[in-house]
């Protein structure tokens, strides 16, 4: 076990980082007409808005939070006044309403994909995965907070901290800090890193169209002239 926990949590997170960005890359040089999140509106457009708006404000607001909550350093936080049992119940209540409202609009998507005839023929099986690869990341994430109201020390959430801290920073000894992590913890971990392998194969790559759409604002006006 010790062999296969530092496989996939000392490992397999630089595997996936590069798949993500190499993939990304290869997917926007060689198949730029694919680029796209081949919007299903015409084709049945039954609780797309809500659904929508649940599904993106959740999982963007999911996205950022756990990036400042695992990667701002503990020193930080102590610095600042929050102890690491509430600093845990921040993260446990944020949690909860992102993940709560990521779950409703992930829910409404997949219903309306798999209940309409025309979108289901029309829906790949990429599609389909992105959806329920989401949907079961985001159960377990949700579990792990049941968790840890059991242990509100925030003693494994520093853990999990240290971590991620030290794989972006490329030191060794990573997979130490959670060799004793829970197994939500550990699956959770697991199917997050996945879905950035899977991110360049499917329409998830317009997310970086969207954060690409930020230097529109720094873009000069565009003059149209009439003709003479």
């Amino acid at each position: 076990m010790s062999y296969l926990n530092q496989f996939i949590f000392g490992i397999y997170p630089y595997i996936a980082l590069t798949i993500f960005i190499i993939g990304s890359l290869v997917r926007f040089e060689r198949e730029q007409y694919s680029w796209k999140a081949d919007s299903s509106q015409l084709l049945y457009q039954g609780n797309l808005r809500v659904a929508n708006y649940c599904f993106h404000i959740g999982i963007i607001g999911l996205f950022f939070t756990h990036l400042v909550g695992l990667l701002t350093p503990v020193a930080v936080w102590e610095a600042i006044g929050f102890t690491h049992s509430g600093k845990q119940m921040m993260a446990m209540v944020g949690g909860a309403l992102l993940g709560g409202l990521t779950l409703i609009g992930v829910v409404m998507l997949l219903l309306r994909r798999f209940s309409s005839d025309r979108l289901a023929a029309n829906s790949t099986w990429r599609d389909k995965l992105v959806l329920i690869w989401v949907l079961l990341t985001l159960l377990l994430g949700l579990s792990t907070i049941f968790v840890s109201a059991k242990h509100p020390d925030g003693h494994e959430m520093v853990q999990l901290m240290t971590w991620a801290q030290y794989i972006v920073t490329f030191r060794g000894g990573a997979a130490a800090f959670i060799a004793d992590a829970n197994w939500l913890f550990k699956l959770h971990l697991f199917m997050g890193m996945t879905l950035f392998i899977i991110f360049p194969f499917t329409r998830l790559v317009h997310v970086w169209s969207g954060f690409g759409t930020v230097t529109y604002l720094t873009r000069s006006w565009q003059l149209v002239r009439p003709r003479k």
